[in-house]
């Protein structure tokens, strides 16, 4: 008996152990790059610090390129714990929806029109505060928005939709045999069960 406990014990120090470490994660999730028209649509920028602990200030900074060799509008900031939407073809209709430790940096276009097609920068600069230096980190995303009348229906949710039927459609006929199955064996018994008494 004190071997089972002392196994229990050890056991119990290992999870510990284990479970300590565990941090959360962040993920990198590209932004969608279809919108449809005259509804809101998030554009997502994700820019992950690895260590949370270390204090950093952060400046975020969105641009929008209608064409290629066009030139690039200003339309988002935020610094110092301050969103601003600046002045141009966006004002009035972005949101910020970031996430409060600025991981998540995105913001929302309300009411999306034909002239919201084009290229969206995404640039997070960061400066790392330490006690003798400032190190710091710039990161650019871009992504191509499109813009359309109706929303195409993605080809993994119609996948998926199809193997939620079908495996409902197979469990139910399993959980039909397997009823049919346990009313014949108990019907077999209360036979046996009846002739064994006479």
């Amino acid at each position: 008996m004190l071997t089972q406990s002392r196994v229990h014990l050890q056991t119990l120090v290992l999870l510990v152990f284990l479970v300590c470490p565990c941090q959360p994660v962040c993920v990198d999730v590209p932004s969608d790059t279809e919108a449809v028209l005259g509804k809101a649509h998030m554009l997502t920028c994700i820019s992950c610090m690895r260590r949370e602990e270390v204090k950093a200030k952060t400046r975020v900074d969105w641009y929008f390129l209608q064409k290629e060799d066009s030139p690039r509008i200003h339309i988002y900031k935020y610094e110092g714990d301050t969103p601003a939407e600046l002045d141009g073809p966006f004002k009035g209709r972005l949101t910020w929806n970031g996430s409060q430790d600025l991981q998540d940096v995105s913001i929302e276009i309300v009411n999306v029109t034909h002239n919201d097609s084009g290229i969206y920068e995404c640039q997070v600069f960061r400066e790392f505060e330490f006690d003798f230096f400032t190190p710091s980190v710039s990161i650019t995303k871009n992504f191509t928005l499109n813009v359309k009348e109706k929303a195409t229906k993605d080809l993994t949710a119609i996948y998926s939709e199809i193997m939620m039927y079908v495996l409902l459609v197979f469990l139910t006929f399993w959980l039909l045999v397997e009823m049919v199955y346990c009313y014949r064996k108990i019907s077999k018994s209360d036979e046996l069960a009846q002739d064994t008494a006479y």
